[in-house]
């Protein structure tokens, strides 16, 4: 048999990633025009401790330089992930946000039992769940701007949680990669969950590509996204990225369900319905695994980190909250949750399937 030898460098050209998003401040300015040309970040000493945790300069900013760990930016050389610069800004960034999320979260219950308790148990009044809004009556352009939303992470689902898998051992780790063989499609490259997403998208007539969405994703989406990216890097906080993973399984079956109804009432299309119906089902098995054997597993092999998966799990619910306030508000007023509104859809004179939009 004949080796073949390894590609020399420089010979393919990489895959293109998404465009680079413009500065919202003089962070996110500093980090996107260093990714452009290829210098260190230039801001003023302090400028981090002075920055909004919760707002867009600082989350974009943060965004940005995770994004040199999934797909990189197009232009953007590779190695700039592991630039000196770059995750010095990305330490201190990361020290800004988990301290806001420190400090919000004081008072939030630091055993697992007490922090998956409320989630276990469908509220009587739905009144503030975005799911539920949308369920009810909500309007295809809402599902539209969720699902743009959304995106940001949806095409990337299961990948930062697939950095905790080296963390673990024995029956957690087992258990978390069968729960994630299933986000990434068990063996088949079209059930895998992101490019279901991908297919829903397409339905709602919206652009697929991945990264698409992100000048219009507003601070609230970004933090969501940015949690999972800063608990997956750190091995350290393992702990709370299987909280975050928990209290994510816990509450996507009946969200799911909502949502699959809000996609069929609307007459959004089949992929589109398709892809929250696959995780009413899919997630409420997964449920019972990660709780059963990812988490507890956990605390068998470390039962130090139940404080720390207890945080993962509430940081979870306190950006979810926030991102729910925030599109509510936004939709309440009749304006769009997004930084500027989508294109309106053109309705064609007949689509498949049987229906308009």
């Amino acid at each position: 048999m004949t080796l073949m030898s390894p590609p020399s460098p420089g010979t393919q050209a990489p895959a293109a990633g998404p465009r680079l998003a413009e500065g919202r401040g003089p962070l996110s300015s500093a980090v996107a025009e260093a990714l452009r040309s290829g210098g260190p970040p230039a801001y003023a000493t302090g400028s981090v401790l002075k920055a909004d945790p919760w707002g867009e300069d600082l989350q974009l900013a943060l965004y940005l330089l995770y994004e040199l760990h999934y797909r990189g930016f197009d232009g953007v050389d590779d190695e700039r992930e592991w630039d000196p610069d770059l995750l010095r800004l990305r330490g201190a960034l990361e020290t800004r946000f988990l301290h806001a999320l420190r400090t919000d979260l004081s008072d939030a219950p630091r055993t697992v039992e007490a922090a998956f308790a409320p989630l276990l148990v469908e509220p009587v009044d739905l009144s503030g769940s975005l799911s539920h809004h949308l369920e009810t009556e909500g309007e295809l352009w809402q599902l539209r701007e969720y699902a743009a939303l959304r995106s940001l992470y949806h095409l990337k689902e299961a990948d930062p949680h697939a950095w905790v898998i080296p963390r673990l051992t024995g029956r957690a780790k087992a258990a978390m990669v069968a729960i994630e063989y299933d986000e990434f499609g068990a063996g088949r490259a079209d059930r895998i969950h992101a490019e279901l997403f991908a297919a829903l998208m397409t339905d709602l007539g919206l652009d697929p590509s991945y990264g698409h969405y992100l000048d219009r994703a507003p601070a609230p989406l970004l933090a969501t996204v940015n949690l999972m990216s800063l608990l997956g890097l750190h091995r350290a906080s393992r702990g709370a990225l299987i909280g975050h993973f928990a209290c994510v399984e816990i509450t996507s079956s009946p969200g799911s369900r909502r949502l699959a109804k809000a996609m069929r009432r609307c007459g959004a299309g089949p992929a589109a319905e398709h892809f929250y119906a696959e995780h009413v089902e899919a997630d409420a098995v997964h449920e019972q695994v990660v709780r059963h054997e990812v988490v507890a597993g956990l605390l068998a092999d470390e039962p130090g980190l139940e404080a720390d998966v207890a945080f993962g799990c509430a940081a979870t619910v306190l950006l979810e909250d926030r991102l729910a306030v925030h599109i509510r508000e936004a939709w309440d007023q009749g304006r769009s949750a997004l930084r500027s509104p989508l294109p309106v859809r053109a309705v064609p004179a007949a689509e498949p399937h049987g229906r308009r939009t």
